[in-house]
């Protein structure tokens, strides 16, 4: 495979560069002397990039003006999704865009498109996060685009939500409930690790799918062990029914301003969606992730929610708590 990153010459399209994933990929392109343009719901949030990276939105509703901020470059790095269903954004909506953000590529004359979706994505899930992912895998691999469709789970970093969250609320509470036994599994990568993934794959004439999965396994009991280790609150983990798990996350985000969890993302974890067979891909332990952060981690809550209502402050500025 041939790659063409570090050339110093290439013009990216990054979506969300001033968000969690969009930003560590826009960091290494810089590093490698690309210049970069994103696409972004977030004009108004601090730019930490400065004059290095030309800003625009997203115009899904204008298509043509799309294309136009997408002509030029070479690659678009497609992150831009949604987490779960909500009155101001859903998964059928977040298709519909991506489907006219293909689009626009194709008119725009963009050479590859790097999309990142999801592991175990299927037609046939009752689940729309996986559902609307697999749609958007058929619909690139049928726009003759050149791609590399990259597969996470869970990303952790320090913008993650979900290490974090639990991290935060073994902090606060004696004891932590897990869906059912918590055997099923979860493989985290770390977002530097998928930063490194996207980029390379960007360089690369063949089309790919690859799972993109981080180097270690946890059944969903020990991620939640290895966290409250990590932190010093090691708490009693007990075994709930999903509904109940669901119930008290509705508590708890009612408390926060925020969704902490939704009974889709309960069944994706419950029916292992987020491990797969395939070799790591990253190499990053989350294991000694959380131990070299444990005197930040879950020291403030994390909110979904705020991060899309609040488009002007930064991630770490809107976190909540002390």
């Amino acid at each position: 495979m041939s790659s063409s990153v570090g050339s110093g010459a290439g013009l990216y399209v990054v979506t969300g560069a001033f968000g969690y994933s969009g930003k560590y990929i826009t960091t290494r392109l810089l590093a490698a002397g690309n210049r970069i343009r994103t696409l972004t719901n977030s004009l108004q949030r601090q730019n930490p990039f400065g004059t290095a990276v030309e800003a625009h939105p997203y115009n899904f509703d204008r298509p043509h003006e799309l294309a136009r901020s997408l002509q030029g470059a070479d690659v678009l790095i497609n992150t831009y999704w949604v987490r779960f269903d909500h009155k101001d954004f859903s998964y059928t909506q977040a298709v519909r865009n991506t489907l006219c953000l293909f689009d626009a590529a194709r008119r725009a004359g963009i050479r590859r498109v790097v999309h990142i979706s999801i592991t175990n994505p299927s037609a046939e899930s009752k689940l729309p996060y996986f559902r609307g992912k697999a749609e958007l895998e058929v619909a690139l691999r049928g726009s003759g685009l050149s791609y590399a469709i990259l597969r996470p789970t869970v990303l952790f970093g320090e913008e993650d939500i979900l290490i974090n969250n639990i991290a935060w609320m073994l902090r606060r509470f004696p004891v932590f409930g897990v869906f059912g036994d918590g055997s099923y599994r979860i493989q985290p990568i770390f977002v530097d690790d998928l930063a490194h993934l996207a980029v390379e794959a960007s360089g690369w004439s063949e089309n790919m799918v690859r799972d993109a999965i981080g180097p270690e396994t946890f059944t969903y009991r020990e991620l939640v062990s290895v966290i409250g280790v990590a932190v010093g609150r090691r708490r009693p983990i007990m075994s709930i029914p999903p509904w109940l798990g669901v119930a008290v996350g509705r508590l708890v985000g009612a408390f926060v301003g925020d969704v902490v969890v939704t009974p889709e993302e309960v069944a994706g974890l419950m029916r292992n969606l987020l491990v797969t067979s395939s070799p790591p891909a990253g190499t990053t332990s989350l294991s000694q992730w959380v131990l070299d952060h444990r005197n930040t981690l879950g020291r403030r809550y994390s909110s979904e929610l705020a991060r899309r209502r609040d488009r002007q402050k930064t991630y770490e500025q809107l976190r909540t708590g002390s």
